[in-house]
């Protein structure tokens, strides 16, 4: 290990690494501000200071037998983590961590924790053992809150908890969530700040910091504003006063709380201390961390040149800012050198590059647009600062409401997949909108779709490199988002419009879509497009274009109120006008308003959703508006999907087999352990080999070319070969196709059913995936193969058998024992690290079970994936 930047529960970021014989002097000043509590906490007894003999041993380990982690803070250790085995090639290793007190109540103890167990795990090492006093309770949760089965035994005063390293399914659960609110408190304080510094804004009053700086001061931020410049007010952020009281946070910010300011988190241990004996550093943490003194500057905005950016760090890493927007623009090595520094002094950063952050919850406009949308309920994420420009205008064009909107820049910190973290649980947001030119990390976007899509939509238009290098096409793709609750666009209309639908209007309940317009033929367009995207048309009423507005209203009331409806599309044309206008009336406002207002009367108690197409002019505010009927149809699509699909329950994942042995060596035996037998074969090649292969199975048997064993089109195979002349005949036919001595598998027949292919892919973009199709040229042919994310639930592994256009081909097949196939291959795939790919062509699906005839996987080099293991930033 070569060390991982970690984030702490109160957003803040440390350094993880392995320990060094040289980091004595540090880990004797850490012992010397332990206070005296910490230190009876950990060693059992007052332990002032470290002899010299246990520092050398706590410095050399051999990172195998004993392991030890330190954690620092800038160039200062707060913590050290550590295991020594129980004897010579013993599975068991006791464990135990310090940290200073300062440090103390802000997750560091669980994220050690995750570290050791899995470098013991690689070390083979299955089990820890720790010894806690029983008054420190706080310690005894730490272990317990980690989701492992612990086992705890108390005698001579003290408390021995004992628990398998290996994760389980609610310590992954457990880490997950944890991951979850450290990225969601980081982005918090820096979309939600105290106070704001901005670096860079010339006392002309132009340039990009004095814009910034302007629409920060315009924009009704609470918070100070403090503007730091050569020439400026400020020349360093250590003028202000240390004592200055940071400011409270925004009335009503229920996603920050105690840790975000600095304290400690309230769902975190607030005190842990442990020891396996006197003598070697355990776990102290006091009684919380202490909340910085200082101005309470959680954001910096930077807008200086390059070069001045060592010193602006320097500044803002002394007065104890938590993040960076760096609007500057910087080459690929200032581009690390920036997030290198600034995670050494703790601090987040977005950019460089961008255009900004604003967030109407705490009216921050930290941006270079002087106006942004009126405050909603979808919040804007995008790369650069031209895309950044684009959303707004097309939001303030639509009269879309906003919540907040992030331009990443270049990404070198803060990601996508950090706002997601953020937005998943901001009561101030219900649909999060993205416009993603590439994937920092792709299989973590995979991952917290897959939890945040579940309450709250995400619309996305992937860029050229959207799909983050997976191997799959683009149609597997999009499948595998939008079973995982992303809503997948193609244009930048195309997210708006569908965003808009979902701020504005409930979920529909069903597939039927109401029609009503004033125009008979604009009323068979709607419907016609209807059945075009896979909806069925509902009631539908035309009331003719000399229908009267309350005629019109009449008729949107009684569609919405019909049995036969979930939606309704409205479309209007404006009549022919009848009459002079007045002075101050145009022709949309004269001729379209009175039917504007009859939709607004007539929908306002509507449960259900309702959208409209005027074809001049726009409609009332609380009916999203779409410029032709197609738009508002493709739109009504998307949200119809995304609703039924959260209709369908999400199934459950029931338990590994037993005996399921992910670190299997071979293949077959792997399959074995997750109750994947495959039908025995026999490698042979020459006519006396074949048939005394043959006659070993003591049944009919089937022949088939070893490298095309599934090749019964061009003539590989051949069936229910019932004796040894009939085998020595069909070998010879094979013989005359494929050469002399060619090779083939033996195998007995099973009984006859539909063929099918099972694939697992280690994607680089997705991670473990399972696609199934029907077997056969033509399938292959034409892509009809359907794909999932595993580990697949039994509701996933149902929908996935239904799902090839070639389904219904199954008909009269055994359904039921294909899905429990396929959950036992999504366990697997979700399992073994190991494995990179595994076919299994064909599976013969009969009336009454399923036969795996040939299974051909790769399996790799015990290496953990992207996006597991212990918690990291990445």
């Amino acid at each position: 290990m070569t060390g991982a930047d970690v984030l702490l529960s109160d957003g803040t970021t440390v350094h993880l690494r392995q320990i060094t014989p040289e980091d004595g002097d540090a880990v004797v000043a850490m012992h010397s501000r332990f206070s005296e509590r910490t230190r009876y906490l950990r060693y059992f007894s007052p332990y002032p200071r470290i002899p010299a003999r246990d520092l050398h041993r706590f410095v050399n380990v051999d990172h195998v037998d004993r392991e030890a982690f330190v954690v620092a803070a800038g160039e200062r250790l707060v913590a050290v983590g550590r295991y020594e085995r129980l004897g010579e090639q013993a599975v068991d290793a006791e464990v135990a961590f310090v940290v200073e007190d300062a440090y103390q109540g802000r997750g560091v103890g669980s994220v050690l924790l995750e570290h050791l167990a899995a470098a013991a795990a690689e070390a083979g090492i299955t089990r820890f053992v720790a010894e806690v006093l029983p008054e420190n309770g706080a310690m005894l949760r730490v272990f317990t809150d980690a989701g492992y089965e612990v086992t705890r035994r108390y005698a001579d005063g003290v408390v021995t908890l004992t628990f398998p390293v290996a994760p389980t399914e609610r310590s992954r659960a457990v880490q997950a969530d944890r991951e979850q609110r450290t990225e969601a408190r980081s982005v918090a304080r820096l979309l939600r700040p105290r106070a704001v510094a901005v670096y860079g804004a010339s006392a002309s009053g132009h340039g990009v910091g004095a814009a910034v700086l302007a629409h920060l001061r315009a924009s009704g931020f609470a918070g100070p504003v403090h503007h730091v410049h050569p020439d400026g007010p400020l020349r360093s952020l250590a003028e202000l006063s240390p004592q200055s009281p940071p400011a409270p946070p925004a009335a009503g910010d229920g996603s920050r709380g105690a840790a975000a300011t600095g304290g400690p988190d309230p769902r975190q241990p607030t005190a842990i201390s442990g020891s396996s004996r006197p003598g070697e550093p355990g776990s102290g943490l006091g009684r919380g961390g202490d909340t910085p003194s200082g101005p309470g500057i959680d954001l910096a905005v930077v807008a200086t040149p390059p070069a001045a950016l060592p010193d602006v760090l320097a500044d803002a890493a002394a007065a104890g800012v938590h993040g960076l927007l760096v609007l500057t623009e910087l080459d690929p090595a200032q581009r690390r050198d920036l997030v290198r520094a600034a995670r050494v002094a703790g601090m987040r950063v977005i950019g460089p590059g961008s255009l900004g952050i604003a967030d109407h919850a705490v009216s921050l406009n930290a941006t270079l647009v002087p106006r942004l949308p009126g405050p909603g309920r979808v919040s804007l994420f995008c790369h650069s600062g031209t895309l950044g420009l684009l959303l707004l205008a097309e939001a303030e064009r639509r009269g879309l409401g906003v919540s907040g909107f992030v331009s990443a820049g270049r990404r070198a910190d803060v990601s996508g997949n950090d706002l997601l973290q953020f937005w998943a649980e901001d009561p101030h947001t219900d649909v999060v909108a993205m416009y993603l030119e590439s994937f920092g990390n792709p299989r973590k976007f995979a991952r917290i779709a897959r939890t945040t899509g579940r309450h709250k939509p995400i619309v996305m238009l992937a860029g050229h490199t959207g799909h983050g290098g997976s191997t799959l096409d683009e149609a597997a793709m999009q499948a595998l988002r939008a079973h995982s609750g992303v809503i997948e666009v193609g244009t930048v209309g195309e997210l708006f419009d569908v965003a808009t639908l979902l701020a504005a209007q409930p979920l529909p309940t069903g597939d039927r879509i109401g029609v009503v317009s004033n125009a008979f033929a604009l009323s068979a367009l709607a419907s016609a497009e209807i059945r075009a995207v896979g909806l069925r048309v509902g009631r539908s009423g035309a009331v003719g274009p000399a229908a009267k507005p309350d005629e019109f209203a009449a008729a949107v009331h009684a569609a919405l109120h019909s049995d036969d409806t979930d939606a309704v599309v409205v479309v209007v044309a404006p009549p022919l006008p009848t009459g002079p206008l007045a002075a101050d009336q145009s022709a949309e406002t004269a001729l379209l308003g009175p039917y504007a207002d009859a939709l607004a009367d007539a929908v306002r108690d509507a449960d259900k959703p309702v959208l409209a197409s005027f074809l001049a002019g726009r409609g009332p505010a609380q009916v999203p508006s779409y410029r032709s009927i197609e738009e508002a149809v493709r739109a009504l699509a998307q949200v119809t999907r995304r609703a039924a699909w959260l209709r369908a329950p999400a199934g459950t994942l029931p338990p590994a087999p037993p005996g399921a042995d992910p670190a299997a060596p071979e293949l077959d035996t792997l399959l074995d352990s997750y109750g994947i037998p495959v039908v025995p074969s026999t490698r042979a090649a020459g006519a006396e080999q074949v048939a005394a292969a043959a006659a070993g199975y003591g049944a009919a048997v089937a022949l088939k070319v070893a490298d095309r064993p599934n090749r019964i089109d061009l003539g590989a195979v051949r069936l229910n070969l019932g004796g040894p002349d009939e085998v020595r005949r069909a070998y010879t036919d094979l013989e005359q196709l494929f050469g002399a001595g060619v090779e083939v598998l033996v195998q007995p027949m099973v009984a006859p059913g539909i063929a099918c292919v099972v694939e697992v892919v280690d994607d680089p973009a997705f991670g473990p995936v399972v696609g199934f199709g029907l077997a056969g040229p033509v399938t292959e042919l034409v892509g009809d193969r359907a794909w999932r994310a595993a580990p697949l639930t039994d509701t996933d592994a149902a929908a996935l058998v239904r799902a090839p256009k070639a389904a219904p081909l199954l008909a009269a097949a055994d359904a039921d024992a294909l899905a429990a196939l396929l959950v036992r291959i999504g366990q697997l795939a979700a399992d073994t690290a190991r494995l990179r790919h595994l076919v299994f062509n064909p599976i013969l699906v009969h009336p009454t079970g399923v036969s795996v005839l040939h299974a051909l996987g790769e399996l790799a080099t015990s290496t953990p994936r992207p996006d597991t293991g212990p918690r990291q930033l990445r």
